[in-house]
C-alpha cells in the first residue's frame, strides 16, 4: 500500500506540473501555428512582388527560399524559448551544431557561397551562352550549389558553383551585338584591290550586318603562301551565327567567281644532283 500511495503522489505531482505547464505548451503550439501561417503569407507576398517586378528567376527563387528558411529558424527559436529553454543555451547549441556541419560540408558550403555570389553579382543568367571550366554551353539552371549547361552537342554539364565563381567566365550573350572576324586568303598573284572590292560589296549587301560601327575589310597578313584579308563586322546576337556560316561560304564563291585563287599551303623544294655532289667531294679529297 505504501508503494501505491507513493506512486499516486508522484503521478499527482506530475499531473499538477503538467497542468501548470499546459498554458505554456498551448502558447507554444499557437505560436508555431500562427508563425507558420504568417511565414506562408510573407512567402506568397514575396512571390507576387517578384512576379510584378519581373526579376531574374534565379534571384527570385533564392530570395524566397532564403526568406522562408530564415523565418522558420527564427520561429523555431521563439517556440523553443516559449517552452522555457534558455535562449543563450539554445544559441550556443545552434552555434556548435553549425560549426560541426560547416566542417563536415566544407565543399558544399564553398559551392553555396559561390552560388550566392553568382546570383547576386549576375555574371550570367539563364539562357546565356557562356564558356568556363573548359566547357561552353547555354545556361539552363542556376541553383545554390550547381550551374547546369547544355552544350552545342546537347549534352548536360553540371558545374559546382564554388569552382565556377572562382574561374574566368566568358559570357557571349551579355552584349546585344557581337563582332565577327573572318579571314579569307588569296594568291600573291591576284589583284588585292579587286579582292577587297568583292568582299566589301558582299558585306554591304547584307542587311543584317550593322552599319554602325562600320564594317572593315583590311589586309591583315602577308602569310607564307597567301595574302590574308580580315572581314570584320557587328551583328545582332540572333543573326550572328546565320551570318557567320553564310559569309564563309559566300566569300569563297564570290572570290572564285572574280578569278581569285584561294591557295593551298605551299613549300619550295630544291632537288640536288647527288651524283655531282659526290664527284665534287672526291675531287676535293684528291686535291688534298
Amino acid at each position: 500500500m505504501d508503494k501505491l500511495n507513493n506512486y499516486g503522489e508522484i503521478a499527482k505531482e506530475y499531473a499538477n506540473k503538467f497542468i501548470d505547464y499546459l498554458p505554456t505548451l498551448i502558447g507554444a503550439i499557437v505560436l508555431l501555428l500562427v508563425g507558420l501561417w504568417v511565414i506562408k503569407l510573407i512567402v506568397k507576398y514575396l512571390k507576387k512582388l517578384f512576379d510584378k517586378k519581373d526579376y531574374d528567376p534565379t534571384l527570385e527563387k533564392f530570395t524566397v527560399n532564403a526568406a522562408s528558411w530564415g523565418l522558420k529558424v527564427l520561429l523555431f527559436v521563439l517556440v523553443i524559448t516559449q517552452l522555457g529553454v534558455e535562449s543563450a543555451s539554445l544559441v550556443a547549441a545552434i552555434g556548435a551544431a553549425g560549426l560541426a556541419i560547416g566542417l563536415a560540408l566544407q565543399g558544399s558550403l564553398s559551392n553555396l557561397a559561390g552560388g550566392v555570389l553568382i546570383i547576386v553579382l549576375k555574371p550570367f543568367k539563364v539562357g546565356d551562352w557562356i564558356e568556363a571550366q573548359g566547357v561552353s554551353g547555354s545556361v539552363v539552371e542556376i541553383s545554390l550549389f550547381y550551374t547546369k549547361l547544355d552544350t552545342f552537342g546537347n549534352q548536360r554539364v553540371v558545374i559546382p558553383n564554388g569552382e565556377l565563381s572562382n574561374d574566368n567566365i566568358t559570357n557571349y550573350s551579355f552584349n546585344k551585338t557581337r563582332k565577327e572576324n573572318l579571314s579569307f586568303g588569296i594568291s600573291y598573284d591576284d589583284d588585292i584591290k579587286k579582292a577587297k572590292e568583292v568582299l566589301t560589296n558582299m558585306v554591304m549587301e547584307q542587311e543584317k550586318i550593322l552599319k554602325d560601327p562600320a564594317p572593315q575589310i583590311i589586309v591583315s597578313e602577308l602569310g607564307d603562301s597567301s595574302v590574308n584579308f580580315s572581314v570584320r563586322y557587328f551583328a545582332e546576337l540572333p543573326d550572328f551565327w546565320d551570318l557567320h556560316w553564310y559569309m564563309i561560304e559566300e566569300g569563297k564563291i564570290r572570290l572564285e567567281e572574280a578569278g581569285m585563287t584561294i591557295p593551298y599551303p605551299q613549300r619550295d623544294v630544291y632537288l640536288y644532283d647527288q651524283t655531282k655532289m659526290r664527284g665534287t667531294e672526291r675531287d676535293r679529297r684528291s686535291a688534298e
